[in-house]
């Protein structure tokens, strides 16, 4: 597995240790509670990486054409 799709496992991890740090009311975070916005953060990164991966993985380019 390239070393570019272990970048997957970021959000997975941030959403499992968060609750371990993050586990308080204040400070709020665009009205959110810390966690909940951590948790939304995760979920907004893992959209990008997900994005990244598929933008630089080269099986979903097009086949060139030969002559």
């Amino acid at each position: 597995m390239k070393l570019i799709q272990w970048l997957a496992a970021l959000p997975a991890l941030g959403m499992l240790a968060g609750p371990f740090f993050l586990n308080r009311v204040e400070p709020l975070v665009l009205g959110m509670p810390l966690l909940l916005a951590w948790l939304v953060g995760c979920t907004v990164a893992t959209s990008a990486i997900m994005a990244l991966i598929y933008l630089t993985d080269p099986a979903n380019r097009e086949p060139e054409e030969g002559p």
